[in-house]
């Protein structure tokens, strides 16, 4: 629909006016002013339920707190959009929300966005509400470039009714309402990512089937150390360097994404995120023995109070290490240690690019299952 703007904060969308307000960080989720951040969890929580099924993915009211608190590396606003001119002050009064973050090194001329909208109030105007005011937050901030993410259950077959990036790899159907809206806000499909699942256990003689393969192929110069939440200080400057690389070594199709970079000061601040947001993490990293180096990593993220889910997070093999099957030891060795340490585990969450055709195939290999697919979305703001 078309919008204009009629005053501070509101917007009119055919016959419904929204005001949108940015979310306050509160001192505590039992601060008066924490209706914002409780609104964005509630939120997430309905979408995530009506998208998939269930909450595994969902923020929680402390993520969203940890989420705010922290703009030391990127700058970052919650924004709510509330039907009529009502100021907020309980989570049920809020529609929907955005979430605008944009980094302060690296890929400093792009805003991520990412927009929630409760199910019963779509297609009404909140969406298009909290779009434009995010993108002129991000035009007002200096950035030239938005990206949103959209999800998208199943993949359709190639032909007219289905959308695929200019990669080649991945596709969505063209009717889904979150790419008609999409288009129709003059964003264009750039990247597929492939959402799967695995579940758990893994049947062992798989895994030391894989494990033996992958072994022989690694041969004698890797080994593997394992740490748990906090990285050991003697990596940590390795470790900084692995998450900056995860920016350059992995594909971003044509996404406006620069080198990210990562210091010592950041991994330690993101680690203190986690704990802060309840999360625990287990990272499983490969030494290139004869040069005392990292080659790769793998890191898994475990919600303290989800006990049965995990969230595959970045997996990286260094370009000048690739070849080796590093990616299936790494990954193998992590499935062994949940299996011990998190035996509640029932369910692996990750994503990766369609064109990760590597990756995707140690997946594959290992169980994971196609669940959906995670479109990437950018728009030219000026």
């Amino acid at each position: 629909m078309m919008h204009r703007r009629t005053g501070a904060g509101a917007t009119t969308v055919a016959d419904d006016v929204w005001t949108v307000h940015r979310v306050p960080v509160p001192e505590s989720l039992d601060a008066a002013d924490a209706w914002g951040v409780r609104a964005v969890a509630d939120i997430s929580t309905q979408v995530e339920r009506d998208h998939w099924g269930y909450d595994d993915l969902a923020y929680t009211p402390q993520h969203c707190l940890t989420y705010l608190r922290n703009q030391q590396f990127s700058t970052r606003i919650e924004l709510a959009v509330v039907r009529g001119t009502a100021v907020p002050t309980s989570p049920d009064d809020v529609a929907g929300t955005a979430a605008i973050s944009m980094p302060r090194e690296g890929t400093t001329g792009t805003a991520f966005l990412e927009v929630l909208v409760r199910p019963a109030e779509r297609r009404h105007g909140a969406g298009s509400a909290l779009v434009a005011a995010a993108e002129q937050l991000a035009l007002e901030h200096g950035r030239r470039t938005a990206i949103v993410y959209t999800d998208h259950t199943g993949e359709p077959p190639a032909g007219a009714a289905a959308l695929e990036p200019p990669t080649g790899s991945g596709r969505i159907a063209a009717d889904d309402p979150a790419a008609t809206f999409a288009l129709r806000r003059g964003y264009v499909l750039e990247q597929a990512e492939r959402y799967s699942v695995l579940e758990l256990p893994v049947e062992p003689g798989l895994l030391e089937r894989l494990e033996s393969e992958a072994r022989e192929r690694a041969g004698a110069d890797y080994r593997r150390h394992v740490w748990t939440d906090r990285t050991p200080d003697a990596w940590l400057d390795q470790v900084a360097h692995l998450y900056t690389r995860m920016s350059t070594d992995v594909p971003v199709a044509g996404l406006e994404i620069d080198e990210d970079p990562w210091s010592p000061e950041r991994v330690r601040s993101f680690e203190a995120d986690n704990a802060a947001a309840r999360f625990g993490a287990v990272t499983i990293a490969a030494e290139h023995v004869p040069t005392g180096t990292l080659a790769g990593f793998t890191l898994v993220k475990l919600p303290l109070d989800q006990r049965d889910v995990v969230h595959q997070e970045d997996t990286l093999v260094l370009r000048e290490h690739r070849g080796r099957r590093l990616g299936m030891v790494m990954k193998v060795a992590m499935l062994r240690h949940l299996a011990d340490h998190r035996p509640t585990a029932r369910r692996v969450h990750t994503w990766n690019a369609e064109e990760n055709a590597f990756m995707l195939g140690i997946n594959v290999a290992l169980g994971f299952r196609r669940r959906g697919v995670n479109a990437g979305w950018q728009r030219r703001l000026a």
